[in-house]
């Protein structure tokens, strides 16, 4: 085990970028835009001295309570090798004990059926808690669409989609939506959009400075900005991260005006057509509620992503070890009423 230096920070990304499991919220690049976080990088090297597993972690301290350790994603590795396993957690060890923490917290796009993973974690003095279905319940979504696009073409691809998504793809092109890659000066425009997407769908929304912070980390190797317009007018955009072998779909917005001309439908299959393009195992969708319910106020959006043919994922939630337990229950419980007057505020309004 040992932390990563300045002179280790390129073999890293190449790791990262080579690697089956390489996620972009395990990347430097994606820490340059946490800024509010320190991150430090656990490597796992072999006797070559060859990077065999990493764990990106990020330490902020919490008022109160102290230091929380929280890793997105991670481990990159092969998480069947109990001893890679076992290194990268006596790394996190290392940190817990430098930061004074209370948790490292992880939350990997592992499958929750996964049983050979649970059982090595929980031999090396993890705990899991793999119960939450909402988005409410946890930091990044346990449950997601992925699209797997290795090795098909365009017309398969298209073909699987539901006949509804079809048609609303090729609506969009017939009346004349057009897509376009954006600049950093158009994510001016497109925070426009978020704002009206924000109001009308009532999540909240991060300020115009965050987009334009992940531009210049990210783009444009790894992030683009494709809006679509109508008669020139700018009617919805959405944000992709490409990073290794997966496209995310991250960021999504539609104005209010225009919304019958299916723009959005047209932005995925135009991201989903480069994302094959540039040699992608999977095009992921990212997050829908764990709740598969016509009533669930959340439901349209599992309607949409459902519509592309992608997999609906469950992965296994929480993966944490407490160093003080006593002090991460107090947190947990503050997180989830912290939420929960969010949530009554936002009704209120």
């Amino acid at each position: 085990m040992k932390l990563l230096e300045e002179k280790d920070k390129e073999r890293y990304k190449k790791f990262l970028e080579s690697h089956e499991r390489c996620n972009f919220q395990q990347s430097l690049e994606w820490g340059d835009v946490k800024t509010s976080w320190k991150k430090e990088v656990i490597l796992s090297e072999d006797e070559k001295g060859d990077i065999q597993g990493s764990l990106c972690v990020w330490i902020r301290k919490i008022p109160i309570f102290g230091n929380i350790m929280y890793s997105a994603r991670g481990p990159v590795c092969d998480i069947h090798n109990e001893e890679v396993i076992k290194d990268l957690t006596e790394g996190a060890n290392v940190l817990a004990k430098r930061y004074n923490a209370f948790v490292l917290r992880i939350e990997p796009d592992i499958l929750k059926t996964d049983e050979v993973y649970r059982e090595i974690i929980l031999r090396n003095g993890y705990e899991i808690k793999d119960d939450s279905k909402d988005f409410k319940d946890e930091i990044q979504p346990r449950f997601v669409f992925r699209l797997p696009i290795k090795g098909k073409t365009e017309e398969e691809i298209f073909k699987a989609f539901h006949q509804k998504t079809r048609y609303n793809i090729r609506l969009a092109t017939k009346k004349g939506v057009m897509i376009k890659e954006g600049t950093r000066d158009d994510l001016k425009a497109f925070h426009q959009i978020m704002i009206e997407t924000g109001e009308r769908d009532n999540f909240i929304i991060r300020p115009l400075s965050y987009f334009e912070k992940m531009y210049d980390a990210l783009a444009p190797k790894h992030m683009k900005l494709l809006m679509a317009y109508y008669e020139g007018e700018p009617i919805a955009g959405i944000i992709p991260i490409m990073y290794g072998n997966k496209t995310w779909y991250l960021y999504g917005a539609s104005s209010n005006k225009h919304r019958n001309l299916m723009p959005n439908y047209l932005l995925q299959w135009k991201m989903i057509q480069e994302a094959i393009q540039n040699g992608c195992d999977i095009y992921d969708f990212r997050g829908v509620s764990g709740v598969v319910d016509e009533t669930h106020p959340q439901y349209g959006l599992y309607r949409f992503k459902k519509g592309f043919n992608a997999e609906f994922t469950e992965f296994i939630g929480e993966v944490y070890i407490a160093y003080k337990p006593f002090i991460y229950r107090l947190y947990k419980w503050s997180e989830k009423a912290f939420r929960t007057l969010r949530t009554i505020k936002k009704k209120l309004l």
